[in-house]
């Protein structure tokens, strides 16, 4: 029985080229009984409308192509359907790839595809909005908001929006509403997972799952540049929980009061949101190609091994290597 199968591309995502890769996906998949048939965005909200399609007519699933963006934007129109959703990473950050154990080299990620194992994988809404990776406020968002103003994608460039927000960037006041308790916390931001990474290996959640039913709930306070930077290398090693700034928890559900609407991001794409957001997770709701083996997340070991095979995949871009 052949596969019914749409491949929806961003050209623009990410900071490598897109050509080819449509002809590498129908090489190899076609072989494996899988139709592919390609579309390309064009703009903000086409991979959303291109997947709706694809749900009408009766497709098996659908793969994105691009990065979290784009990833977001094919996902929420197969929540609740029997269509899946295929990663292949060509973004910057690639964070639900990369949680998902999904090789962030796009002809690697078709293995993933081939093996045909498909999970009931959940996902979060803000605000009825979903979120598949992470959705926060406070100094992440402003961050989002700063490189999305940027000329140029990619870490550098990531690092540089960073650096600037902090230089000015004041702690707000929250009031948090989950499992039967009410806090208030000034907090330098809080971060909402779904999955246990920004992206480009940054845990802000090291012990978040997509298949458990409940969000992990980060709120981090400033504290001075030393302990700042400590904190920065506990994210990017797997020991944010560790740190004196934190606190965590996790929950299906949790209501954020602050003082006005203003600034959030949603799976690292800035966006305005109210003065009260009403986050949710929605379980086992949305299917998607994952892997069948997927080594649990260890503290130092995955961060340090993702980061290597990074390094290979760039090697392997430079040098030609197919």
């Amino acid at each position: 029985m052949t596969d019914r199968l749409m491949l929806i591309i961003n050209p623009i995502s990410g900071t490598a080229g897109k050509a080819g890769l449509a002809e590498m996906v129908i090489r190899h998949l076609a072989p494996q009984g899988h139709d592919i048939d390609v579309r390309y965005t064009t703009c903000r909200g086409d991979a959303t409308r291109l997947a709706r399609e694809a749900v009408t007519l009766g497709y098996t699933g659908v793969l994105a192509a691009g990065g979290d963006g784009t990833i977001n934007e094919t996902a929420r129109a197969l929540c609740c359907t029997d269509v899946a959703l295929g990663i292949i990473p060509a973004g910057s950050g690639n964070g639900l790839a990369r949680h998902a154990g999904i090789p962030v080299d796009p002809k690697l990620s078709l293995d993933i595809i081939g093996q045909n194992h498909i999970e009931d994988v959940d996902y979060g809404t803000v605000n009825g909005s979903e979120f598949f990776c992470t959705m926060g406020v406070g100094f992440d968002a402003a961050v989002s908001h700063r490189f999305a103003r940027q000329p140029r994608r990619g870490k550098l460039m990531y690092v540089k929006s960073v650096i600037n927000e902090f230089a000015s960037y004041q702690p707000e006041t929250y009031t948090l509403s989950a499992n039967g308790n009410i806090i208030t916390r000034t907090a330098f931001l809080i971060a909402v997972a779904n999955a246990s990474q920004y992206g480009n290996n940054a845990y802000i959640a090291p012990e978040a799952s997509i298949t458990d039913g409940l969000l992990d709930v980060t709120l981090i306070h400033k504290g001075n540049p030393l302990e700042t930077a400590r904190m920065g290398i506990d994210m990017m090693t797997g020991y944010i929980n560790r740190n004196m700034l934190i606190e965590t928890f996790r929950t299906p559900s949790v209501a954020i009061y602050r003082e006005s609407a203003g600034p959030a991001h949603i799976d690292g794409e800035p966006v305005e949101l109210g003065a009260i957001l009403d986050i949710k997770c929605r379980h086992a709701s949305l299917k998607m190609f994952t892997p069948v083996n997927h080594a649990a997340f260890r503290p130092l070991i995955t961060p340090i091994a993702s980061t290597l095979s990074d390094w290979r995949i760039t090697l392997r871009h430079i040098l030609h290597i197919r």
